[in-house]
């Protein structure tokens, strides 16, 4: 099994990367990589999440067959095979039974290269503490081979990372390293690994955004270990967006899901209700950084397309250069190492679960009466139709929303119920609050440009009249809340 931490690095760090002190005094080995990727027409190997590699070391080459494991953060582990071959054609009956089990069903007589990469390598035999790791820094380029034709160059994509692997011991000394690293090396977090990127670049992945696949968790499980279970999800979730973001951050979904993400972390660490970790302010203050980028990303392409009003060139594209804006801010903040250093500091937290001296079953309970007891007090003052007090409770039913999501497996189909009727309350009770940001939104954009001033005052005519029309009476929103029922307690 690899356990290893991959880092994204600029060439121009690669010099100052080399002379880290964690380095210095460790002679590097030098070597050249070139691999060749096979897989079927098509993409059998791909669809089942398993990469074939040839590689040449030295005058011999090496097979290796991987299969996908999920990542935690940058950390990722996976089943691998590895066996000299004679030559850079795949020779499967050498692999061991249960490498061979994965490719049953295979035509193995189609496979073919799909992509290779050409890479310079230096490693490094590191120990911290009682970890031994391999640190390799490598450089090159991807080229998906099966692309090229005469009258064109392959497409192509250069590679500059560092990999920390695990050899021995527990794996904390890997964030131990890389923490260090990046105190005098620009890092920043990318798990995607070499074969994923080549898939990509060769058409047999197309890359989205991704979405939070809750874990299954068990009620007489700890709850610690159900809480990392959680939390890794969100930071796997977490992860796999940010390398879409970074590249295509016209894909508005890419933040969003970034900033779902993150919110569901800021979430499961106010669960726990012990002293805040190490990881969670700077986590915050990264969420306060990309929560712009979101507000102009709905106000373009959700807000303006439901308004009737009519269309001014000029203030739309105002609004665009707003939101490239707010989106480029929102990149620099991701690609920090500021921000790399929470997500190291989470990925090491993980290592250890809480100890919340409950089963996972009990502790939910406890968690979603809270929730639920906040926003039954905060619904009990509506009577006076305050636009203060319906914000409370807007955000505590945003709370106990987000709980429930990430626990309702727990309980099943009558909490998938609760949880719908939640959604359409948090949708409602958000009237205002798009109201409120659009505002927002058309002071700052008439401070930068004095001549949105009147089309940006239509806008928030047009969605005041929309907000008085559409929202809940507070009747409503009482009869709303008497009807969510507290699926965590006992029939």
């Amino acid at each position: 099994m690899e356990i290893e931490l991959k880092l994204a690095l600029d060439p121009a760090d690669v010099t100052r990367c080399r002379r880290h002190p964690l380095l210095a005094g460790v002679k590097a080995e030098r070597r050249r990589l070139h691999s060749i990727y096979y897989d079927t027409p098509d993409f059998t190997l791909t669809r089942r999440k398993i990469a074939l590699r040839l590689r040449r070391v030295g005058y011999h080459w090496v097979q290796t067959l991987k299969a996908a494991a999920p990542a935690v953060g940058a950390l990722s582990a996976r089943p691998e095979w590895e066996v000299q071959v004679m030559s850079n054609t795949p020779d499967l009956a050498v692999l061991p039974a249960a490498a061979r089990a994965l490719l049953k069903g295979v035509d193995l007589a189609l496979l073919a290269p799909v992509f290779i990469t050409d890479i310079k390598r230096d490693t490094w035999q590191i120990s911290v503490g009682e970890t031994v790791m391999e640190i390799a820094l490598d450089q090159g380029e991807i080229q998906a081979s099966r692309l090229a034709t005469p009258e064109a160059k392959p497409p192509e994509s250069q590679v500059c990372e560092i990999e920390l692997e695990l050899k021995a011991g527990p794996p904390d000394g890997l964030f131990v390293a890389a923490l260090g690293l990046l105190k005098r090396v620009p890092l920043r977090i990318d798990s995607r690994s070499k074969a994923v990127r080549g898939y990509v670049l060769a058409g047999a992945v197309k890359p989205a955004p991704r979405k939070a696949v809750w874990p299954k968790l068990t009620p007489s499980g700890a709850a610690g270990t159900a809480w990392v279970a959680l939390a890794e999800a969100a930071l796997a979730q977490l992860v796999d967006n940010l390398s879409g973001f970074l590249e295509q951050a016209d894909d508005s979904e890419y933040l969003h899901q970034t900033r779902v993400a993150l919110r569901r972390l800021l979430g499961l660490a106010r669960l726990l209700r012990q002293p805040d970790p190490a990881w969670l302010a700077p986590l915050r203050e990264h969420m306060t950084l990309l929560n712009p980028a979101r507000d102009w990303d709905v106000f373009q392409e959700e807000t303006l397309a439901r308004l009737e009003w009519p269309h001014d060139e000029a203030f739309s594209a105002r609004v665009a250069a707003q939101a490239a804006t707010a989106r480029q801010t929102a990149q620099a903040a991701l690609a920090s190492p500021a921000f790399t250093h929470a997500v190291l500091l989470l990925g090491q937290a993980l290592l250890s679960p809480p100890d919340l001296n409950l089963k996972a079953g009990a502790w939910a309970a406890k968690v979603l009466e809270r929730r639920w007891k906040s926003v039954k007090r905060r619904g009990a003052v509506l009577a006076d139709g305050d636009d203060t007090a319906r914000h409370a409770l807007r955000i505590a039913v945003k709370k106990l929303r987000y709980a429930s999501d990430a626990l309702t497996n727990l309980y099943g189909k009558r909490g998938k119920k609760a949880i719908a009727g939640l959604e359409a309350l948090q949708e409602s009770l958000g009237t205002l609050n798009d109201l409120v940001v659009a505002e927002r939104l058309m002071r700052t954009l008439a401070q930068a440009y004095p001549e949105t001033a009147f089309s940006g005052g239509q806008v928030v005519g047009l969605l005041s009249a929309e907000a008085r029309k559409g929202t809940r009476s507070d009747r409503q929103i009482t009869r709303a809340l008497a009807a969510i029922k507290p699926f965590w307690r006992k029939p």
